[in-house]
C-alpha cells in the first residue's frame, strides 16, 4: 500500500487530495494523509458572509475563464451550476490619473491598443506615447536572447508611460509586483510569443481577435456562494481522517526509499512519497537537511504580502452625500499618484449576487513589494487609509457600515527575471529525489487555476510512481 503525505491545506494541497481520494476509490493501492499548520484549509481562499448578506472574498474572489483547470474540478466536484460569469457589460476599468479617474479605452487588450480612435482621442496617454503605440504596429518580429523584465518588454513596445501607467498597476494588482522586476518571459508569456511571432503586439492581438468565432466567454469566473466553495465541496469528498488541520509539520527528511514527515511536538510518520503544497521558502526550510542545494533554490523565489479591506455602504446614503459611482467595474492606481490603495472593485458591479440590491460593496487591495509595510498597519490606520483615498478619489465620504480587512503575508509569489531558469533548476534538484513533488503558486502560475492544474499533477505522478 503506497502512502503519500501532502503537506500544505491551500487549494493546491487539497486538489492533489481530491485526485488521490478519486484514484483510492477508483481501486488504486494507496492512501494520503493532508498535513495544514493553521485551523482552517483553503489557504487564501476565504469567503465570508457581512451580516447585511453582503458576500466577502478575503482572497481571490474569482479566475481567468480562458485556463480551464479550476473550472474542470468544479464539474467534477457538481458545482457546474454554482460557476457564474462576470458582468462583462459593465467591464469599464478607470485609471486614478491627477487626482481623477480616466477611463481605459476602449480596444486595449490588456494594455495592447487594437483599435485606434479611442486610443487617440483617450486623455490617459500623452501625444508622444499615441505616436510609440502607432509606430508598434510596424514592429518586426524579434527574439529576445535573454530574459527582460516586464517593463523593458513593454517600454520598448509602447513607451515608459504605458508601463507607469497601465502595466506596472495591472501586474501589482495580479501579482503584488513590480514590472520593473518582473519576468517577461514568466508573467508575460503570450506578449513574448507575439512578439517572436509578429514583432508587432497589437497586429498579433487584432488577428487573434478577428480569428474568433462566436461571443468571448466571461472574463472571470466564480462560485454563486463564493471561491471557499470550492473548498467545501472538496473537503467532503475527503475522509476526515485523512485531514490533520493545526498540524505543523516541522522536518521532511528522505531516508533511502521512505519519506520521513515529523510534526513540532515529535511525532513523524513514514511515506513512500510526498508532495509540498507550500510557498517556496517554507518547502525550503523542511528541506534544508535533505537537500541544501534545492533548498537555497527554492528560497530564492521572493514573496510579497498584500491587504484586502472590504467596505460595504448604503446606496442611498452614499449618493445622497453626493457621491456616485462611475459605470463601471472599478479603478487602478499608479504608483506614481501617492496613494497607498492599488485598485478598487466595486464588487456588486462585477459580479451578481454579492451584495444585497441598495448595497454597494467596494474591495480596495494594498501591499504588495513596493509597500510591504502596509501589512503591519493595525486595522483602524488602515481603514483611514482607505476611507481618506476613497474620499478623494471617489468623493465617497460616507461613514461605511462595516469594514472587513484581511492580510495575507507573503503570499504573492514573485516571478523576478530569471524565473523560468530557476524553475528550471529547481525542477532538475527535485528530480534527483524519488517521491519529492512540489505544487503551489511558486513555480508556474499564481492563479486558482494555475494551483489547481499544479497540484493535480503532483498527485497523478504521485500515484504512478
Amino acid at each position: 500500500m503506497k502512502r503519500i503525505a501532502i503537506v500544505g491545506g491551500g487549494i493546491a494541497g487539497l486538489s492533489a487530495a481530491f485526485d488521490l481520494e478519486t484514484a483510492r476509490q477508483k481501486g488504486a493501492p494507496l492512501e494520503y494523509a493532508l498535513f495544514e499548520r493553521s485551523s482552517r484549509l483553503g489557504g487564501v481562499l476565504r469567503t465570508e458572509r457581512a451580516a447585511d448578506g453582503s458576500l466577502l472574498e478575503g482572497g481571490p474572489d474569482s479566475f481567468l475563464t480562458e485556463k480551464p483547470w479550476a473550472a474542470e474540478l468544479c464539474r467534477e466536484l457538481g458545482l457546474e451550476g454554482e460557476l457564474i460569469g462576470s458582468n462583462d457589460a459593465e467591464r469599464k476599468t478607470f485609471v486614478v490619473l491627477d487626482g481623477r479617474l480616466v477611463p481605459l479605452p476602449e480596444g486595449l487588450q490588456f494594455m495592447v491598443p487594437t483599435r485606434a480612435w479611442p486610443i487617440l482621442f483617450s486623455p490617459l496617454f500623452s501625444f508622444s506615447t499615441k505616436l510609440h503605440m502607432a509606430r508598434e504596429w510596424f514592429a518586426r518580429p524579434h527574439a529576445a536572447r535573454n530574459d527582460e523584465s516586464a517593463a523593458e518588454f513593454v517600454a520598448r513596445h509602447f513607451g515608459r508611460e504605458m508601463v507607469e501607467r497601465l502595466a506596472d498597476p495591472l501586474l501589482a494588482g495580479v501579482y503584488g509586483g513590480e514590472a520593473e522586476k518582473l519576468s517577461a518571459r514568466a508573467v508575460l508569456p503570450r506578449f513574448v510569443e507575439m512578439e517572436e511571432k509578429s514583432g508587432s503586439l497589437s497586429r498579433a492581438m487584432l488577428r487573434a481577435k478577428s480569428a474568433r468565432v462566436g461571443a468571448p466567454p466571461p472574463l472571470f469566473t466564480s462560485l454563486r456562494n463564493g471561491m471557499q466553495q470550492m473548498v467545501e465541496a472538496i473537503t467532503a469528498c475527503l475522509a476526515p481522517a485523512t485531514l490533520h488541520v493545526g498540524a505543523c509539520v516541522s522536518r521532511v527528511a528522505q531516508q533511502e526509499s521512505a519519506w520521513e514527515v515529523r510534526l513540532e511536538g515529535g511525532e513523524s510518520s513514514r511515506f513512500d512519497g510526498v508532495i509540498l503544497a507550500l510557498p517556496a521558502y517554507a518547502a525550503a526550510g523542511l528541506l534544508a537537511e535533505t537537500d541544501a542545494a534545492l533548498a537555497a533554490k527554492l528560497a530564492e523565489i521572493g514573496y510579497s504580502s498584500s491587504v484586502t479591506a472590504t467596505l460595504g455602504y448604503a446606496a442611498a446614503a452614499a449618493e445622497g452625500a453626493g457621491c456616485r459611482l462611475p459605470a463601471g467595474f472599478g479603478f487602478l492606481v499608479p504608483r506614481g499618484q501617492g496613494r497607498r490603495m492599488l485598485a478598487c472593485t466595486f464588487v456588486q458591479r462585477k459580479f451578481p449576487h454579492r451584495a444585497p440590491e441598495g448595497r454597494w460593496l467596494l474591495r480596495v487591495f494594498l501591499g504588495g513589494s513596493a509597500d510591504e509595510d502596509t501589512i503591519l498597519l493595525d486595522d483602524g490606520a488602515i481603514e483611514t487609509v482607505v476611507r481618506q483615498e476613497l474620499k478623494e478619489i471617489l468623493g465617497l465620504g460616507t461613514t461605511p457600515e462595516f469594514v472587513r480587512i484581511f492580510r495575507w503575508p507573503r503570499s504573492m509569489a514573485q516571478y523576478e527575471v530569471g524565473h523560468l531558469e530557476r524553475v528550471r533548476e529547481i525542477e532538475r534538484l527535485r528530480a534527483q529525489h524519488s517521491g519529492l513533488w512540489l505544487a503551489g503558486n511558486a513555480y508556474s502560475g499564481i492563479g486558482v487555476p494555475d494551483c489547481v492544474r499544479s497540484g493535480r499533477e503532483a498527485a497523478r505522478a504521485a500515484a504512478r510512481a
